[in-house]
């Protein structure tokens, strides 16, 4: 049940009943046509703009249009109200019932009230994380993971059919990096005094992996020269990397279901099938870049590089993919990998980067751009940086891992459900501040124990009417005499219940999951509202004297709570049934 949908359709269905009846003309397109719950609750329960979008193509004064909608509407049931508002928008005040129509519904439906089909079951490419595969995930990796976790999940919950990547960054220099510094922990192990160079790893972390090494292989690398041993310890150290890494997401509840090794596309002909499909588009050639921003002609030596015609497709400049020596581009890898993806029949893709990945977005729309021939969409979500605090102080720690606050500092300090939660109070693109303590704290300043508290009163209510001997399974609140709930608080919070399958699908459509934790908040606050009111007003305890009263309230709270263990659901966190 979509009530803002049903509304929708009957504004249409009106509007089409005023075009047969001459009133508009023919042919006015209502794609655009919304009905949304109006900026100022005071002014209604729903509002639509259908007369300001239809003004301008039908030559009509918004208001007309407004109050001949607004006099069909009234003769429907579903409508106490419609009021012409300003230059031509139309409020709705909805019948009562409605809103209690919705906490049966929600009731019926259980964990599935707000599923959408509007994904209709396209195929959906979410790729996050992909760190490079050279120490533990640290706290930028962690807003990423959750944000493209979440963003996997929402989408999934709307309908399409996700899959969750993870790019292994495993074909660069920094890998023999990590390989020299394994090998220091592997002399370590065997006695020897080792220094760690700048630009190696001198985390802590590596000292298991080097002690594995030498219970492996003995002493058959000790002072050999790289060509004995730098191909087996790359592999073997970024293997233990990725078990590191893999252990890191499930403390935080994230699996994905495919690693795609960048290696894998090196000496197997899937870069150079990805540059042929651009080259028989035409949008490969030889030539000479011009200085970039900033460089004085004197500083820049042009020098003839094969290029991807990326501003065909949106870019800026166009883009290397092949240096004058014959080397790939660190584009190029990128380029194959993504036309690995196109090819495996994906309707669209989504990136989740780093703030510091601000650059390649468009190179990146181009090369899928080109490479689907328009066909296959890309967004690019980048995550804002995150500055943790505890006790109002900037927070550093982890010797283990060198220089950098780990995902396992994180969640080991405050857990995954708290972690998940507060990483997806502000959007993807706005800074994060990170607070242990405040993170922690017992309050409504806290987001994650204010939505919490919510789900863990409601478990408290239907403890004490089990102990009552009120029946409390769904199917007997579902038949409970919903009519009973009528004072305006209480379909305050079913009307905020209804928002819930539109704003599923208005966060999947934005791809912005940070909407959900926004919407959980706003309805454990008006949840919280009803409980406080019933501290002085009596009869709007969810416990009463007579079971068939209690059982209509009580089927509202235990609404709130699926509502609200669906959306935590789609965050990754667990809804907490009592609170300590």
């Amino acid at each position: 049940m979509n009530l803002f949908a049903d509304i929708r359709a009957l504004v249409l269905s009106n509007l089409d009943a005023m075009t047969k009846d001459g009133v508009l003309p023919e042919g006015l397109a209502t794609d655009n046509v919304t009905v949304e719950p109006p900026r100022d609750a005071a002014h209604g329960d729903m509002a639509t703009n259908a007369a300001m979008v239809l003004a301008k193509p039908a030559r009509m004064k918004p208001r007309d249009i407004a109050e001949a909608l607004a006099t069909r509407l009234a003769d429907d049931p579903r409508i106490t109200s419609a009021e012409v508002a300003g230059p031509g928008f139309l409020n709705l005040r909805l019948a009562p019932s409605l809103w209690q129509g919705v906490i049966g519904a929600v009731l019926a439906a259980g964990a599935d009230y707000g599923r959408s089909t509007m994904g209709q079951g396209k195929k959906v490419n979410v790729e996050y994380v992909s760190a490079n595969p050279t120490g533990p995930l640290h706290v930028g990796h962690t807003r990423g993971a959750v944000f493209g976790d979440a963003l996997a999940s929402l989408l999934d919950f709307a309908g399409h059919e996700v899959t969750r990547e993870y790019y292994i960054n495993d074909g660069g220099a920094q890998v023999d990096v990590l390989a020299r510094s394994v090998y220091l922990r592997y002399l370590e192990a065997h006695g020897q005094d080792v220094a760690f160079p700048d630009g190696t790893y001198p985390g802590d972390y590596l000292i298991e992996v080097g002690e594995a090494l030498k219970a492996k292989v003995g002493d058959a690398y000790v002072d050999k020269g790289e060509q004995y041993w730098l191909t087996d310890v790359r592999e073997y150290a970024t293997d233990a990397m990725m078990d590191l890494i893999r252990a890191d997401l499930a403390a935080l509840g994230v699996k994905m279901d495919r690693f795609f090794s960048e290696k894998s596309l090196y000496d197997t002909g899937l870069i150079e099938a990805a540059l042929a499909d651009l080259r028989e588009k035409g949008l490969i050639y030889e030539g000479v870049l011009e200085p970039p921003k900033g460089k004085k002609p004197e500083d820049w030596e042009p020098r003839e590089q094969t290029l991807f015609k990326s501003t065909d497709h949106g870019d800026d400049v166009d883009r290397p993919v092949m240096k004058s020596d014959g080397a790939w581009t660190y584009f190029a890898p990128d380029i194959a990998y993504h036309f690995d993806k196109v090819q495996r029949g994906y309707d669209a893709l989504i990136d989740v980067f780093g703030a510091d990945h601000g650059g390649y977005v468009k190179r990146m729309k181009a090369a899928v751009s080109a490479l689907s021939g328009g066909s296959v969409p890309l967004d690019i979500k980048l995550t804002q940086l995150v500055k943790l605090y505890k006790n109002g102080e900037p927070f550093k720690m982890s010797k283990r891992a060198g220089t950098f606050v780990t995902l396992r500092d994180v969640v080991d300090q405050v857990g995954p459900g708290v972690t998940r939660f507060h990483m997806l109070t502000r959007k993807n693109d706005a800074p994060l501040d990170f607070d242990f303590d405040k993170v922690l704290e017992q309050s409504r300043e806290n987001p994650v124990f204010y939505v919490q508290y919510a789900h863990a009163r409601v478990t408290s209510v239907l403890n004490k009417a089990r102990e009552a001997d009120v029946a409390v399974d769904d199917a007997a609140l579902a038949a409970a005499d919903l009519s009973k709930l009528d004072h305006e608080a209480e379909l305050a919070l079913a009307a905020k219940l209804a928002e819930w399958p539109r704003l599923v699908e208005t966060a999947a459509r934005s791809n912005e999951p940070h909407r959900i934790a926004f919407y959980l908040y706003d309805l454990a606050g008006t949840f919280h509202g009803l409980w406080n009111r019933g501290n002085d007003v009596p009869s709007l305890r969810f416990l009463q004297d007579d079971a068939a009263t209690s059982q209509a309230k009580i089927a509202l709270a235990r609404a709130c709570a699926v509502v609200i263990a669906a959306g935590l659901g789609i965050l990754g966190v667990e809804p907490a049934k009592e609170l300590r």
